[in-house]
């Protein structure tokens, strides 16, 4: 996938083809968007159109370059991800010593910082000096679910853009399951059926999150729009499911076990 493949999210495809295609390009690049929002997707594209030869701005999907970032062997490019609960100092600290060899190819390094928001305020710190003073042609993008999570520091040094849900194959699957979840609740399933369809979809951590915010977008849905099924749904109903939403995603990011937060929300949820 390329830039301009990208839906929802018009006005940021514009600005990065911009960026990309001007080389005006900043050091440091904060992608902020909900957990079913595939950041990394939109990272890797932003990448083709900066590195790109054929087609700088977009990406051309042809050319080795394009190729090697699809494949996530690229040289010069640095993944950091998180050990499941955060990132810690050590873990900066390598991407540190990376950045600071010259490129295999070009003249830049780009880092890509998953779940950048879950770092230790010690290894926040760390980043901060390479923020401050980066290798020449170093491009650093943290990828965050809620940017409140970073020091103000860090949020000071880099340029923030919200992204959108746009469509990608595993959005699609995501939306589905929470829309059908969502259903079986209003219909006061029994548990056992609540409880095995979390089972299929919401393992681990990162899975829960990501039906958590699409749940959430679904409940939004159908308090905006006006159809025969978004009417058995009331406003009182529509409310009191988003809050528990946010009260499970808050048990999830202090580390309260998965099966039991998720369980707990179905609970309450279906009354």
């Amino acid at each position: 996938m390329i830039l301009k493949e990208i839906d929802g999210n018009d006005r940021l495809i514009e600005r990065l083809k911009y960026l990309a295609a001007s080389e005006k390009l900043f050091h440091a690049y904060i992608f902020e968007g909900d957990s079913c929002v595939d950041k990394s997707l939109l990272a890797e594209c932003f990448v083709k159109a900066i590195l790109c030869q054929e087609d700088k701005g977009d990406g051309c999907e042809e050319c080795t370059i394009c190729h090697k970032i699809n494949h996530g062997n690229h040289e010069d490019i640095i993944s950091l991800e998180w050990d499941g609960k955060s990132i810690k100092d050590e873990a900066v600290e390598e991407l540190q010593v990376k950045l600071s060899k010259k490129p295999f190819f070009g003249n830049r390094n780009i880092a890509i910082i998953n779940h950048a928001d879950t770092m230790t305020i010690r290894a926040q710190n760390r980043l901060l000096k390479t923020l401050e003073e980066p290798p020449q042609g170093t491009i650093i993008i943290l990828l965050c679910d809620n940017i409140e999570n970073l020091v103000p520091t860090i949020l000071s040094r880099c340029v923030v853009f919200r992204v959108n849900p746009f469509e990608t194959v595993e959005y699609g699957e995501i939306k589905e399951q929470a829309q059908l979840l969502v259903k079986m609740l209003l219909n006061k399933e029994p548990f056992y059926s609540l409880k095995g369809k979390l089972a299929e979809i919401a393992g681990d951590k990162d899975s829960a999150m990501k039906l958590l915010d699409s749940m959430e977008l679904t409940y939004r849905d159908l308090s905006i729009i006006n159809t025969k099924e978004s009417r058995n749904y009331t406003k009182d109903y529509i409310y009191r499911a988003v809050e528990l939403i946010e009260e499970a995603r808050r048990d999830l990011q202090r580390g309260i076990n998965i099966g039991y937060a998720m369980k707990n929300l179905i609970i309450k949820i279906g009354g």
